[in-house]
């Protein structure tokens, strides 16, 4: 099916891996990341696009009567934090460990799904076109990642057949995330009455406000997920304008990260809390929503097949934003993302492609 056996695809992505991890790409910043990639593609000799800081290429002999595959992860990367020993930016490789910011969460997957697509790519007889798309802005969920990409017609018109589905790298350790639980951000805010501390006053908001979270700490929503279990809502930060000991503040804020699961909306969840908390609610977007993948499908049944197992994932990535059906599947430890000196062990990434090869293998000949 390829004429680049297994062993240079994993060469060629871990040097591809390595030139990446040395080139800083926080969000929003990724534009050299993407030139390295494009420049990767173009080397050879696949037609590559380009979007803001997205970059995709689909397979030699696209069909458009054949449903596509995409194969998606993303190249940007969060702030190394303060933790770090080492130089986040250089791509070391100790006792077969690959260090580095990004080299987990999410460069592995990344390069180890443009090895699958480079596998596949010059084949004339596939039963599906297979899309490659490193996107940006998926560490802060932004408007000019993955969600860019699939507000432009030609890309989205590559998915127009019903049966057409993705997969997104993420450190999964190869197993299959099925279902992904989604973000509710809110800004909230108690109001009350400035004044001195020593006088009585009846309309403390910070008092408002503790009541509020009170609520946000005890309520249980009724419907619970096989997969991803029940919504769970946690705040995060509180702070009022106030500095000093003897005046009651005006105001007092609040913030609450609320993970649901796909038996709720992002609107059904907003309604219930707006209907039992006296404070100003301000939802930052409502977009990010729960997904799952219905276990019948061919990829699913193709990872099963291949000994993995399912289960709902608590993290969230640009599968929320994908409008297909999506596996989140990966190498890579999860509990690596962020971390300070951030690694991945090499053989995950040859298993990777592996993986991802043979995956495709059973769809392709289903």
């Amino acid at each position: 099916m390829s004429n680049q056996p297994l062993h240079i695809l994993y060469t060629g992505a871990v040097a591809l891996l390595q030139q990446l991890i040395a080139t800083p790409s926080l969000s929003k910043a990724e534009n050299k990341t993407a030139a390295i990639i494009e420049y990767f593609l173009k080397e050879k000799n696949i037609t590559c696009h380009r979007l803001v800081n997205n970059v995709w290429a689909v397979n030699k002999f696209f069909d458009e009567n054949k449903p596509s595959i995409l194969l998606n992860s993303h190249h940007d990367t969060v702030a190394a934090n303060a933790g770090y020993t080492r130089n986040p930016y250089e791509a070391n490789i100790e006792n077969g460990k690959l260090f580095g910011l990004g080299s987990t969460d999410a460069g592995a997957s990344l390069v180890s799904l443009l090895a699958a697509f480079l596998f596949y790519y010059a084949n004339e007889n596939l039963s599906y076109n297979i899309v490659f798309a490193a996107a940006a802005e998926e560490e802060i969920s932004g408007v000019n990642g993955i969600e860019k990409l699939f507000a432009e017609a030609a890309f989205k018109n590559l998915f127009a057949h019903k049966y057409s589905f993705a997969i997104v790298g993420e450190p999964t350790q190869l197993q299959l995330a099925v279902a992904e639980k989604g973000l509710l951000v809110l800004d909230c805010i108690a109001y009350g009455t400035a004044s001195h501390a020593a006088n009585i006053t009846n309309d403390n908001a910070i008092y408002k406000a503790m009541q509020a979270i009170e609520w946000f700490k005890n309520y249980s929503f009724d419907k619970i997920s096989p997969l991803l279990g029940a919504i769970k809502m946690t705040v995060t930060s509180i702070q009022t304008e106030n500095k000093i000991h003897n005046i009651v503040p005006a105001t007092c804020s609040f913030i609450v990260d609320i993970r649901i699961n796909e038996c709720y909306t992002a609107t059904d969840v907003l309604t219930i809390i707006k209907e039992n908390v006296a404070v100003e609610i301000i939802a930052r977007s409502t977009r990010l929503r729960a997904t799952i993948i219905d276990t019948e499908y061919v990829v699913i049944k193709a990872g099963i097949v291949l000994g993995k197992t399912i289960y709902g994932s608590p993290t969230m990535s640009d599968k929320a934003l994908i409008p297909l059906p999506t596996l989140k599947c990966g190498p890579g430890n999860s509990l690596q993302s962020h971390t300070a000196n951030e690694f991945v062990v090499l053989k995950d990434v040859n298993e990777g492609i592996e993986f991802y090869v043979q995956l495709l293998g059973l769809v392709l000949n289903n």
